[in-house]
Formats: structure tokens, sequence, C-alpha cells
């Protein structure tokens, strides 16, 4: 039967198992050494070699710095490492910003075989476009770890393939949440072309299109080099422009087909973006 240490830490919430696998374990299964999450209080240095022994671990906040060998990685929210701990390796938390890490210390089975692969195909950090897979990976091995039952290292060398599929596939992984993520953001960006002169709101298109507030913010932006809402103000300024040369309605009017529910408001955002008031913009393409 194997062994299970929890190591105490000033913060309740760190944690610590060691493990000694069995021999069944060690001679067919990928087992786990060491895992654990480290909260902040308890963050230190870590420099080692000649271990025998992997090392997946997550970056769930703060930031820290990593060495392997003559490489160094400046680490932050988000980003993972995968090291051979028989390398020289060394790792720390940001003084001024503490990190928060969840790690696996594993071997066994085609270890080597796959960090061989993996190191021919990447680097030693990389970031997961589904960085909340690894996380709920790690959270499970300490869960699984921590409770004694009959299948847990069967389920442990499950969790550790599938830790090893994310990182190895990382690119191809990155790639189709990019292309996906494009295709969704194209919808949204067209949908706000058909619908911009409605009350549209960041809680309305997130609803809409089921993408939490925060990636259709950041990646809109990332995407198309400028906010939803600049989006949406461009589109009734333009539309704005096509009225006023086009139509004889009222500012007031225009105003409110545009989108706009306060006509000093529209006439705020149109100077600010033509440099020149409605009536001068009306008269200047009319004259």
């Amino acid at each position: 039967m194997d062994k299970r240490e929890v190591t105490s830490f000033k913060n309740k919430l760190s944690k610590r198992m060691i493990c000694t696998p069995s021999p069944a374990a060690k001679n067919t299964f990928f087992y786990v050494q060491e895992t654990g999450c480290l909260k902040t209080e308890d963050a230190a240095v870590t420099q080692r070699h000649a271990l025998e022994s992997f090392l997946i671990a997550a970056v769930i906040s703060g930031r820290g710095e990593l060495t392997v060998g003559n490489d160094s990685y400046t680490l932050m929210k988000g980003d993972c490492f995968f090291i051979d701990c028989h390398e020289s390796h060394f790792y720390k938390s940001s003084a001024n910003d503490p990190w928060e890490i969840m790690w696996v210390h594993f071997n066994g089975s085609t270890s080597r075989q796959y960090y061989d692969y993996f190191i021919s195909q990447s680097k030693n950090v990389f970031s997961p476009p589904f960085f909340d897979k690894v996380v709920s990976a790690i959270s499970e091995l300490i869960d699984i770890n921590e409770k004694k039952s009959p299948d847990s290292e069967i389920l442990t060398s499950k969790l550790i393939v599938d830790l090893l599929t994310l990182s190895l596939t990382v690119n191809t992984s990155a790639h189709q949440y990019d292309s996906a993520l494009k295709q969704k953001l194209a919808t949204v960006h067209n949908y706000i072309d058909d619908h911009f002169t409605e009350n549209l709101s960041l809680e309305k298109l997130s609803s809409e299109f089921y993408i939490s507030k925060y990636y259709l913010t950041r990646e809109y932006k990332r995407i198309y080099g400028k906010t939803i809402f600049q989006h949406i103000i461009t589109s009734r300024i333009n539309y704005g422009k096509k009225l006023l040369r086009f139509s004889d309605k009222s500012v007031e009017e225009i105003s409110h087909l545009c989108g706009f529910n306060d006509q000093s408001y529209f006439a705020r955002q149109f100077k600010k973006a033509e440099n020149i008031t409605c009536f001068s913009y009306r008269k200047m393409w009319r004259d």
C-alpha cells in the first residue's frame, strides 16, 4: 500500500502530498511522488539537480522565475512548466507579487519518452489555452492521493496521462482554440454591425454568445485592435454621418436613430470622432 504524508504550511490552504507508490505502480503506471498547492504565504525558493523525477506545475496567480540549465523564464498567471528534475533547475516566487502554484512530481511508465518528445517540440514553459484543465487535473491528483482508495494509483496514472497530453498538444490546442475564438468573435462583430442602434451591453453580448465578459473584452480587443464600446460608437457615428448627408432629419432624430438616447452625448461623440460639429459636417458635405 502506498504511503501519503501531508505537510503543514502557514497557510492552511497550502498542501503537499508525499506518496510512496506500490511496486505494481512503479512497474506499470505513471505514479505521483509528490503533489500539492502552495499559497503565497508559503512561497519559497527551490533549487535542485539529479532528482529522478519529472515536474509539471501551473501558476494560479502572481509571478515567479524558473531557470533550467542555461535557460531562464519569467512566469505569471496562466503559465505552466514541465521539467526533467535530473537537470539543474531553480524556481522561486516573486517577492513583490508572490505566486500561488500547483504541481505534481511524477515518474514511471514512459515519463522519459514523453518528456523527450515534449522538449523536442517546445520550451519548458508553456501557456495552455485550456489552463483550467491543467488546474483541474492537478486538483484531482491532490484529492485522489489524499484519500485512500484501492483505485487511486490507476486513477493517478490516468490523470498524469491527461496532463502529459495537455502539455504535448498545447500548440495544436492553441491553434484550434484561436481559430474557434476568432470565429465566435467574428459572429459577435457581425452581430454588433447588425444591431449597433440597439441597447447593446457587455452583459447582453456575453449572454447571447455564451462567453464571459472578461474573455470577450480581452480577446475582442486583441483580435480587432479596439474595444467593443469603440466599435459600437464608431458604427453609430458612421450611420449618423450617412443620415446627416443623405437625409433632412434633425440632429435629435438622427441621434436616436443611431442608438444614442441623449442628443448632446451624440454631439460630443461626433465631434470627438470628426473634430467638427454635426451641423458643420452636414454643411460641408452639402454645400
